[in-house]
């Protein structure tokens, strides 16, 4: 059966290893917008992957891009078996009507909760009432227009597949670019150290890895406070941060007047995702997350399939998928969060046991093979009807 050609279509940032994998499985080319395809380093990482992948670059701020790949597509859309649209949002409105249009299925693939993680922006005071309330109904009916017209949505995980179904019945449930349980592994006492020295990190404190990036929906003020409150219970502790956002962490931490910030709270750019980020998993003692919203969150799935202990708020999917492998806790409650970090500092074993049994639901339900696997069938699918229906 002749290998499916499959459009990507990109508004906004997505993930090298979803690109790579998604180069495997099916004929792949991308409409992208070209400043933030630069911005996110994806160009050159997909350049040193090697991935076979097309790429057609669209200039322009959001309103240009929006108008130029609609063009785009009504011009090019027929010449793939199928599309894959990022999000039940305003990208993928372009998607879904051009494919409505001109008979071409859309599968639109939704990875976060859009109205749920909007209204974040409220409680932070970024927006007022008014916004949230007109912004909110803009998003719902783009999810039900995108809905409506997509041939298949597919979503991270069970917490978002239900929310998803209520938009586009016929929804998928979806895993993402998974996790590579070859990369991100348990490490021995001396790999540890080993990682440790490789990557400049100390090698006598207890490593807080708060891998997330800094975004409206993530609640780094509460990992920080937390750390800061372990601190004054005796734990020498750091706080290290990878992303582009790192410079806002190191300056959050002296913001929240959190003692000798200075010392503990270290942030770096963001770590290749492939090459580089399995080892401060590894190497850290525990990997928080603490989120006011979250769909899933795969950073804690690679943790555990590092054997590291886990810290997350109980919201989302995070609620959903971790109890019994990580420690959850409260919304917004540092000193419930720090209690956590102590415990694993006083009880090492009994918490790497814990993120083991982590590892194993991992390799069972999140394995990148699964997850690319499952995609293709999706594809597969939507394109053996395309075939029925046009017979």
């Amino acid at each position: 059966m002749r290998t499916p050609r499959v459009l990507f279509f990109v508004e906004g940032f997505t993930d090298v290893r979803f690109v790579t994998g998604l180069s495997q499985i099916c004929d792949l080319t991308m409409c992208v917008p070209a400043d933030q395809f630069v911005e996110s380093r994806l160009k050159s990482r997909i350049a040193d992957s090697g991935a076979r992948v097309r790429i057609h670059e669209i200039a322009g701020s959001r309103l240009d891009y929006q108008r130029r790949s609609l063009r785009w597509l009504w011009q090019h859309v027929g010449e793939f078996d199928a599309v894959l649209s990022q999000e039940l949002l305003r990208g993928s409105l372009n998607a879904t009507l051009a494919g409505w249009l001109r008979g071409v299925p859309v599968i639109t693939y939704m990875a976060i909760a859009p109205i749920e993680y909007f209204r974040c922006r409220r409680e932070r005071r970024q927006i007022g009432a008014l916004t949230c309330w007109f912004g909110e109904g803009i998003i719902r009916t783009l999810m039900f227009v995108n809905g409506r017209l997509s041939t298949r949505c597919v979503a991270l995980g069970p917490y978002l597949r239900p929310i998803a179904q209520r938009y586009c019945p016929r929804t998928e449930l979806g895993l993402y670019y998974g996790v590579d349980t070859s990369v991100f592994r348990p490490a021995s006492a001396e790999e540890r150290q080993r990682l440790r020295a490789r990557r400049n990190l100390p090698q006598d404190k207890f490593i807080i890895f708060f891998s997330s990036r800094m975004s409206h929906e993530k609640d780094p003020e509460t990992v920080l406070r937390a750390a800061a409150l372990a601190r004054s219970q005796g734990l020498d502790a750091i706080v290290i941060n990878l992303g582009g956002g790192y410079e806002r962490f190191v300056a959050l931490a002296n913001d929240l007047d959190l003692p000798e910030s200075s010392r503990w709270v270290l942030g770096r750019p963001a770590a290749h995702p492939v090459s580089e980020v399995a080892d401060y998993f590894r190497a850290s003692d525990v990997m928080a997350l603490a989120s006011l919203a979250e769909g899933l969150g795969l950073s804690p799935l690679e943790a555990l399939a590092c054997g590291t202990p886990v810290v997350a708020t109980a919201v989302g999917g995070m609620a959903l998928q971790l109890p019994r492998v990580a420690r959850l806790t409260p919304r917004r409650e540092p000193a419930a969060m720090a209690d956590e970090f102590l415990w694993i500092a006083r009880h090492p074993q009994e918490a790497r046991a814990q993120a083991l049994l982590g590892r194993e639901m991992v390799v069972r339900d999140w394995s990148r093979e699964k997850a690319f696997h499952d995609l293709a069938c999706v594809i597969d699918d939507v394109c053996a009807q395309r075939r029925q229906a046009a017979a």
